[in-house]
């Protein structure tokens, strides 16, 4: 199998929580970055020939997943979504940037010629996303680069597949709490320190008056 180089980038708080409830809207934190860490994330996103968020974020926040803060060109947005549940209003399917809808043979006939109406949409598994499926299919597509902008569920299924090379953190200096808020990391999660992932702390800087982190995954020989 062929993969995308592939990089999580996310900004979280001081507790590594991505919103302020579960079902609330990241942009709600995110609008607390300076212009400096949004020029450093969108820097990325000009550098990358994909953009991929899973399909929660688009309905909660609608974001367009443009670049925006600096010059470059915008990447292909991909949303990976079993079902092929994306609003037909949303954002990413007008014509910013292209768009690619990665879904299962388990969608709905309607939504998927729906959504084929307005952008590509590929199918890649049964009754789920096939995520390793979809990477050589992404690959083949000349997406030899991608950057993950979450939410915690997908970030989950991607590190747990071994399918992530990168994390970059923006930190924003908030404590949010709360047993059920999104953390950068969703799922299931380890049982055994021999199961984590490991990871090596490649650089650290501020932009702004924001701490950078940026990671590199250990994989296992």
């Amino acid at each position: 199998m062929q993969r995308p180089y592939t990089i999580i980038v996310s900004e979280v708080t001081v507790d590594g929580k991505l919103t302020l409830r579960k079902g609330r809207s990241s942009k709600e934190i995110m609008q607390y970055m300076d212009d400096e860490a949004n020029r450093y994330l969108h820097e990325i996103r000009a550098k990358v020939d994909g953009i991929m968020v899973g399909a929660e974020t688009i309905r909660t926040d609608n974001p367009f997943l443009t670049v925006r803060y600096v010059e470059g060109k915008n990447p292909t947005r991909i949303v990976p979504t079993s079902k092929a549940n994306i609003p037909l209003d949303a954002n990413i399917l007008e014509k910013h940037a292209p768009t690619i809808i990665v879904t299962s043979n388990s969608a709905p006939q309607e939504r998927v010629e729906a959504l084929s109406k307005k952008v590509e949409v590929i199918k890649c598994g049964d009754e789920e996303v096939d995520l390793v499926e979809m990477m050589d299919t992404l690959y083949k597509k000349g997406i030899k680069s991608l950057m993950v902008e979450g939410g915690s569920t997908l970030n989950w299924n991607l590190l747990r597949l071994g399918l992530v090379d990168e994390v970059r953190l923006i930190h924003i200096p908030f404590i949010v709490g709360g047993e059920d808020t999104p953390t950068l990391v969703g799922g299931e999660g380890f049982y055994s320190f021999d199961d984590v992932i490991k990871l090596k702390l490649r650089a650290h800087f501020t932009r702004g008056s924001h701490l950078i982190t940026e990671w590199e995954i250990k994989f296992e020989s």
